[in-house]
């Protein structure tokens, strides 16, 4: 969903992002969570934007909540919990203490699929790093900035937004 309420909400958490940010490029994750606060709780905020931002909000504390009750490994009782929660897919969750044998057999499947798709990410993510400090040895001085756009001939496209290029569960 991306209507015009939830890219203004980007557009503050941008904004909050930049007003954070300090001469070095750095900014702190709480500090910023503080500044995006305070621009959401501001009562000028339009009403969609504010309806969009509690969309979010849900969003999250649903996603955290079904992650805090995943079956964990490093768990000291082990993994199953009777309050525990198998995520399914396609927005399917059941609670361990109901799932049946093939619950849990879509779970493991599901689990082998991310691990899966986890590992390709991390293996072209070390290969960016590998490859842009490989130019760096040869270009020092340069900021990464500076190097994509000398080195890997990075051209600024005005029409792609990263924020919307995101895979959202």
């Amino acid at each position: 969903m991306n209507t015009s309420a939830e890219l203004r909400l980007w557009e503050i958490v941008e904004d909050a992002a930049r007003a954070v940010t300090d001469e070095t490029g750095r900014f702190r994750k709480g500090d910023l969570e503080v500044e995006v606060h305070k621009r959401i709780s501001d009562a000028g905020l339009e009403a969609p934007v504010r309806s969009a931002a509690l969309d979010k909000l849900v969003h999250g504390l649903v996603r955290g909540w079904g992650e805090r009750r995943s079956p964990n490994p490093r768990r000291k009782s082990g993994m199953f919990h009777p309050q525990g929660i198998l995520k399914l897919g396609s927005g399917i969750w059941v609670w361990m203490e109901l799932a049946t044998p093939t619950d849990l057999l879509e779970w493991g499947r599901l689990s082998t699929r991310n691990l899966a798709r986890v590992a390709r990410a991390e293996a072209d993510r070390q290969d960016y790093v590998a490859e842009r400090l490989d130019a760096f040895r040869i270009h020092s001085g340069l900021l990464l900035g500076q190097l994509e756009r000398i080195v890997f001939g990075y051209v600024h496209d005005p029409g792609a937004n990263p924020d919307l290029d995101t895979d959202e569960e």
